[in-house]
């Protein structure tokens, strides 16, 4: 977010948030456009400009107000996912710290702010639970832990004495996808790869699995079902009957029900 933000210092440099206008955001449309930007990183801006000037209003209350301001249309809707083998291949070549991020990422679908934030008076390792006070829609929920979140936080016991993720013994502040990340993913051979594309693979995983959408739902702490609903597309065990209806094996078996012949031919006759 930090990186996005000071991309948009161009047009914002020199201004108050109480400045920040309906037209000061059309200027940035319009600057990223003539970049040759598409709507997808032109929104991720907005995003992030909207996201700064509701937590100016509603958290800091440092302005009354702020102005509409509305995604582009013509987004394509992303859709990336690893396979578990490339899942298998980009941990075997992560550091340590690293690699037990993603792995508690594939294992939970938790985001990376929440990850980073995750702190050891929140976890239950005996119940297999842990709770977010820090969640993107801000409300504080609770995560199931499966048999693999709970090995990875049990690799982490002893390292530091608030946080759960640390490196070299201390919080992990920066953004996910640094250096070591891209390096990663280099020697991995996955390309086009974020670390929230962890949290699109743990959807995708579970519905694969036959996970239902309201499973789901609250699984991921969406608060609608609008983003889960795109992961339907992966489950298609609702259709295996229909699907094997027309298998080849099966034709044999067709009922061939009997056919009757008019009336009239039968008088006929």
């Amino acid at each position: 977010m930090q990186r996005t933000f000071r991309k948009l210092d161009p047009y914002l440099g020199h201004l108050y948030l109480d400045q920040i206008t309906g037209d000061v955001v059309w200027k940035v449309i319009e600057g990223e456009q003539k970049k040759g930007n598409l709507p997808a990183t032109v929104n991720r801006y907005l995003c992030v400009l909207r996201a700064l000037l509701r937590m100016a209003r509603d958290e800091w209350q440092w302005i009354p107000g702020f102005p509409k301001i509305k995604m582009l249309p013509g987004e394509v809707e992303r859709d990336r996912w690893l396979t578990r083998e490339e899942a298998a291949r980009l941990i075997s070549v992560c550091p340590p710290h690293l690699a037990a991020l993603v792995r508690f990422a594939l294992a939970t679908g938790c985001r990376a702010g929440e990850i980073k934030g995750l702190e050891w008076n929140r976890v239950d390792l005996d119940r297999s639970t842990a709770w977010l006070n820090q969640t993107k829609n801000g409300t504080p929920r609770g995560v199931p832990l499966n048999a693999d979140a709970v090995t990875v936080l049990r690799e982490q016991l002893g390292k530091h004495a608030r946080f759960c993720f640390t490196y070299q013994g201390k919080p992990i502040r920066w953004e996910m996808t640094n250096n070591a990340w891209h390096t990663a993913l280099g020697k991995a051979g996955i390309k086009d790869f974020r670390f929230h594309d962890l949290r699109h693979t743990w959807a995708s995983w579970h519905r694969q699995a036959g996970t239902s959408c309201d499973e789901l739902k609250d699984l991921g702490g969406w608060k609608s079902r609008v983003m889960v609903d795109r992961y339907a597309k992966y489950a298609t065990e609702h259709l295996a009957v229909a699907a094997a209806r027309i298998e080849g094996k099966r034709a044999p078996n067709v009922i061939k029900f009997p056919t009757f012949s008019p009336r009239s031919t039968e008088r006929t006759a």
